[in-house]
């Protein structure tokens, strides 16, 4: 399968690689950190995936407690068969409340358990919390060694997988420990995701919805026009979907990897976002509180005379389709703002926000007052 990119030119490689079914490639290009990002419909192409990096073969699969039941023996069985050492360390089921110290503890003493050196190799197979808490602990282990990415969310998939930025929270901060640390591979089966739950489904597209409104206009067209076979998990749809999404957010990365300027656009909607995942203690799911964000910053944009009513309209109406609550009872205004207090993407005690000026396009701004913040809260109340 082939299709084009929808804008991009220059160093995003595509292609599909030979002998296997339903596989295609996009390559990320950070110079000596650069890597594949493949896309297929199974698990098959994995340990040849891994051989093609000349992976070592000492491995460790870390996985929560969830996906392990799912799909850690699968991937664990064909490494094994393919020559690897490989072991499976699975901690409690994944989720934000795991996503702290303890947890990279434990996977850092598993790594010490399975005589693991600096040419061993961690792959983290999962979701979001997954491969973040899994490439946190690759990059503080024995000063920093490789890992794989195998997301097995959409969220994961869409977003977490890839850009290098690993993490944990930290005193009601969310990922405000971590490092930037690329994978060697990202390995992305589309099938994983009809074990999903639809919350979680839903949650991935808020960052899907995301890099069409911040970069990509055409591909906001290609979302909301082909809603129904999306949601249908038509397996030749998500490989699309997925590659031409990642394709949005490799392009940002490989311009800024460190976000010290345009990576910051990535975060449009999570100024709010990230505050209200907070003040509901986690029980909502990262991408809907990013949809939420998105509904909230694009409002501020509308107050401001940036987009129309008929843009802000057509994001809510897209979010809609997708499944997205995009009005809720938030807690006290001040209780969220306070939240928002605790943002590591602060700059000189000013947050930043990203606004869209229409879809495909974003800026960013330290000067959002708080009476427009509270007017947001206002809007996306019930």
């Amino acid at each position: 399968m082939r299709y084009r990119h929808f804008h991009y030119k220059g160093t995003l490689k595509t292609g599909t690689l030979k002998g296997i079914l339903n596989m295609e490639k996009l390559f990320v290009d950070l110079g000596k950190k650069s890597y594949d990002i493949l896309f297929s419909d199974s698990f098959n192409g994995f340990a040849k995936a891994m051989s093609d990096i000349n992976a070592p073969k000492k491995l460790l699969v870390v996985t929560d407690s969830n996906v392990e039941k799912l799909y850690a023996d699968e991937v664990n069985d064909l490494l094994i068969k393919n020559g690897y050492d490989s072991k499976i360390y699975a901690f409690t089921a994944g989720g934000e409340e795991n996503k702290g110290m303890d947890t990279i503890l434990g996977i850092c003493g598993a790594c010490i358990e399975h005589e693991m050196d600096r040419k061993s190799m961690i792959v983290a197979l999962g979701g979001g919390v997954v491969g973040d808490m899994a490439g946190f602990a690759a990059a503080i282990f024995m000063r920093g060694i490789d890992f794989v990415q195998v997301p097995t969310t959409l969220l994961s998939q869409s977003d977490s997988s890839v850009g290098g930025k690993t993490g944990i929270d930290f005193m009601e901060s969310k990922n405000i420990l971590g490092a930037f640390h690329q994978p060697k591979l990202v390995y992305i089966n589309v099938a994983t995701l009809k074990s999903l739950p639809n919350e979680q489904f839903v949650s991935g597209m808020g960052e899907v919805i995301k890099h069409g409104i911040i970069r990509d206009s055409e591909f906001f067209d290609y979302i909301e026009k082909n809603s129904d076979k999306i949601k249908t998990l038509d397996n030749e749809t998500l490989i699309k979907m997925d590659k031409i999404n990642c394709s949005i957010k490799a392009d940002v990365v490989e311009q800024d990897e460190k976000e010290n300027g345009l990576r910051a656009i990535l975060n449009f909607g999570h100024t709010i976002g990230h505050a209200v995942e907070s003040a509901y203690d986690f029980k909502m799911t990262h991408g809907e509180c990013v949809g939420i964000g998105m509904v909230g910053a694009s409002y501020i944009a509308y107050k401001r005379n940036m987009i129309d009513e008929s843009t802000l309209n057509r994001i809510e109406n897209v979010l809609n389709m997708y499944g997205f609550k995009i009005r809720v009872d938030l807690p006290e205004k001040e209780i969220v703002y306070g939240y928002m207090q605790k943002d590591k993407k602060k700059i000189a005690g000013k947050l930043k926000f990203v606004l869209p000026t229409k879809v495909g396009e974003v800026m960013q701004t330290t000067d959002v007052s708080k009476d427009e913040i509270f007017a947001a809260f206002d809007y996306i109340t019930k």
